[in-house]
């Protein structure tokens, strides 16, 4: 059973809170979770300078060292909490340009083309 962590939404509206929870992928987002791992709430509440995360740092830890794949928006929050360490297994990797292979496969082309066109 592949599980993520993923954040699910509760809340009105414009008050939205979000549980982290380990959840099989092929739930719905708000669907009954394995194990509610924290509650990441982004509003300030009057008074309050800060913004409220809890959660269980030891269950997290648990889950990814399972194999559970983390939502890009887990990754963000768990390296602001230095859950994850600079270099992990989820960070954000630039794939490869196709602009630069394609200049070689343009270039080859063309060539065969007029190769071709000459042969025939």
């Amino acid at each position: 059973m592949p599980i993520r962590l993923r954040f699910a939404v509760q809340g009105l509206r414009n008050n939205r809170s979000f549980q982290l929870v380990a959840i099989d992928k092929r739930r719905r987002r708000d669907g009954k979770p394995a194990e509610l791992l924290g509650v990441y709430q982004p509003h300030l509440n009057p008074g309050e300078n800060k913004k409220v995360v809890e959660w269980s740092v030891d269950r997290i830890r648990y889950w990814l060292d399972v194999g559970a794949v983390p939502s890009k928006s887990v990754v963000r929050l768990l390296e602001l909490g230095n859950i994850l360490k600079p270099g992990h297994s989820w960070e954000r990797r630039i794939p490869e340009t196709k602009a630069s292979a394609e200049p070689s496969s343009q270039e080859s082309s063309p060539s065969s083309t007029g190769t071709k066109q000459a042969a025939s």
